[in-house]
This record gives C-alpha cells, structure tokens and sequence, in this order.
C-alpha cells in the first residue's frame, strides 16, 4: 500500500469515526439545539467523506471501513456514558473531546506527510481539519 493510500485512509477513517459516533449518540439527544448542531455536522462528514471515497474510486484505492468489533466498542462507550450521564452538557464534553481527537489526529497526519504525499490528500486533511475545529467552536458555544 503506498503512503497516499495509507494517508487518505486515516482521513478517512477519521471523518468515519466522527459520523458513527454521532449516528450512535443522535438517539440518546433530546436538547433541540444540540440535535440540530449533530445533524448538521453529520452531513457536513457525510459530504466529505462522499468526497474522499469518490477520490480513493478514482484512484483505485481500496477504503479501510471501521471494522465490526470498532464499531461495536464506540457504540457501547457513547451508550454507556449516556446511560451514565444523559445531560446536555455531558453530551456537549463528548462531543468535544472526540473532536479534539480528531484534531489532533489530523494535526499530526498532516505535520508528517505533508512533504511525502500528493497534494490532493494532504488537501482532504486539511478540510477535514478545518470542519473539526469549526465543528469545536460551535460545540463550545452550546455548552
């Protein structure tokens, strides 16, 4: 697998960890706001990774999807910490902090490759990086 393959991979399952992690906590919001702010978040990473997908088709890259057992473990984490704690604001701090991983996930992703690979991915990253920290601010802004 070369390096664009691997990278672009991470971006993508990066902006997938993001969209199921919403998915499974959308049934556990009853805050009007907060539902409003995950919906739209979750078609802003629907989009992009619709995006990247068509870019890895073109490429004849293969996606590295979420396997089984990773999905199975952010479903029980997100519906164990709801049963938990099923408060906006509990919500909002998990909403945050998955973010600020993925920011910083990407942060790092970019910082290493970003002389080794193709433009185009190293462009994906930072859209994706943008949405995040945009994404952030207005998760703050709900708490």
């Amino acid at each position: 697998m070369s390096l664009n393959q691997e990278v672009i991979n991470c971006v993508y399952k990066n902006a997938h960890v993001a969209l199921q992690s919403i998915s499974d906590l959308l049934p556990e919001v009853d805050n009007k706001k907060l539902r409003e702010e995950l919906v739209c978040e979750y078609d802003g990473y629907e989009k992009l990774i619709g995006e990247i997908s068509e870019y890895m088709a073109d490429k004849d890259y293969k996606p590295k999807d979420l396997g089984p057992m990773k999905k199975a473990m952010l479903y029980t984490a997100i519906k164990m910490n709801a049963l938990k704690d099923d408060s906006k604001s509990h919500f909002l701090e998990m909403m945050v902090k998955g973010t600020v991983m993925g920011i910083c996930e990407l942060r790092e992703l970019i910082e290493e490759n970003r002389d080794k690979v193709d433009n185009e991915v190293i462009d994906f990253a930072k859209r994706l990086l943008a949405l995040e920290e945009n994404y952030e601010e207005r998760l703050k802004k709900l708490i």
